[in-house]
């Protein structure tokens, strides 16, 4: 899927659900950097989205990515472009980390408002009788 990101970058977009495909069918570095530019786009937008159950399923990712190794080592004209990836991907990453943070703190903070007993009232009685 190609398109503009989040903030109008113009390289390919990827959706979460499409990223082991796209990275499998990356068969040379610029196609791999594209991809995973791609996904650090993509959790961009859902975090601009602010939706939490969005946020959270980014945060259960179980797999981690690992270089394919049938391209070799990374050719020397692109180490600058994976350098500013990488800070892209930790500046992302740390992003997604305070937020899923916060909304555990917000989602425990609603759970306790929730289930707090309820205050006494107050019982006036008329003692005139």
């Amino acid at each position: 899927m190609t398109g503009q990101g989040a903030a109008g970058h113009g390289r390919a977009r990827t959706r979460r659900e499409d990223f082991p495909t796209v990275l499998s069918r990356a068969e040379t570095w610029p196609g791999v950097l594209e991809a995973l530019e791609g996904e650090v786009l993509a959790t961009e937008e859902t975090l601009a989205r602010s939706r939490a159950d969005e946020i959270a399923a980014w945060g259960r990712r179980s797999t981690d990515w690992i270089p394919p190794s049938a391209l070799g080592p990374l050719p020397d004209d692109l180490r600058e472009r994976a350098a500013r990836l990488l800070q892209h991907q930790l500046a992302v990453a740390e992003a997604l980390v305070e937020r899923i943070t916060q909304s555990q703190r917000q989602r425990d903070v609603a759970a306790r408002m929730s289930y707090a007993p309820t205050r006494p009232v107050a019982s006036f009685i008329d003692q005139g009788l």
